[in-house]
């Protein structure tokens, strides 16, 4: 016997203000599943759940599923197939902006909320950048994103792809580049690969910067002007005599320091 959830047929005419692009490869649905490995306790908070392609998959295997949609159809479509067979407390639809949304409101306990989300490559930094002020709340977070985007998440040092995103994101966690996905398993196809990565805040801090927003604005500043040496690229935020006081080579480019040189340098005037 089928235990696939019986759903009201939806004709929906994909938004590209929304970026949306729904999966459909039964295979690749699965393996992500799989990688997220959801559990009778856990709480999952799926961003983008669309036409609920996961969202079935793990509505009856987790504890409680919170999912964020912004598409008011797809809000209503999701409520009628899902919700009245799970009732409030299991599962629950937030119709908004993931770029508003309070994730406190779900919950105050650290460690507890596992986010999942095909998201949108128009607004998938934005996104991540805001999860990451709520990293203590959460336990780990496993999005399909473009590959380039992933590509960037898990740079290292020297790499031609190390930049922002990729050092804030692995100040606040450990990211695993788990698998590429083909656009074929898009309905519509988009133009670009994408590839499946989990975010894993660090349990204990590789490094601690004395204040966060003030490494933001570092490593903004220094990859803003990428192309100039340390000595040129922080002169409007830090003096040449507090950057010697570190004993950093001042003549490395923005790609060639570390993330503990980054967080070296904010301590330093923070």
């Amino acid at each position: 016997m089928s235990n696939r959830i019986a759903s009201p047929i939806l004709r929906h005419t994909p938004r590209k203000r929304f970026g949306q692009n729904f999966l459909h490869d039964e295979s690749v649905i699965s393996r992500i599943v799989d990688s997220i490995n959801p559990q009778p306790h856990d709480h999952i908070v799926e961003i983008g759940p669309g036409k609920g392609a996961l969202t079935r998959r793990l509505v009856g295997k987790c504890g409680r599923l919170d999912t964020i949609e912004i598409d008011r159809d797809l809000a209503k479509y999701l409520s009628r197939s899902l919700q009245n067979n799970h009732g409030e407390q299991h599962f629950d639809i937030h119709c908004c902006d993931v770029l508003k949304f309070d994730f406190y409101s779900l919950s105050d306990i650290p460690d507890t909320l596992r986010v999942i989300g095909n998201l949108p490559y128009n607004i998938s930094t934005p996104v991540i950048f805001r999860l990451l002020k709520y990293s203590k709340l959460i336990k780990d977070m496993t999005f399909m994103l473009q590959l380039e985007v992933v590509n960037r998440l898990s740079a290292g040092l020297g790499d031609k792809n190390y930049g922002r995103l990729g050092i804030m994101a692995q100040y606040h966690c450990e990211v695993e580049h788990l698998f590429n996905v083909p656009s074929a398993a898009f309905t519509p196809k988009p133009k670009v690969s994408s590839a499946i990565v989990r975010l894993t805040p660090h349990q204990s801090m590789p490094c601690v910067a004395t204040n966060v927003e003030c490494l933001q604005d570092v490593v903004r500043t220094a990859f803003t002007q990428r192309r100039k040496t340390l000595r040129n690229s922080m002169k409007n935020l830090v003096s040449e005599e507090q950057l010697e006081g570190l004993e950093l080579d001042l003549s490395l480019r923005p790609e060639n320091l570390s993330l503990q040189d980054y967080v070296k340098i904010s301590n330093a005037i923070s």
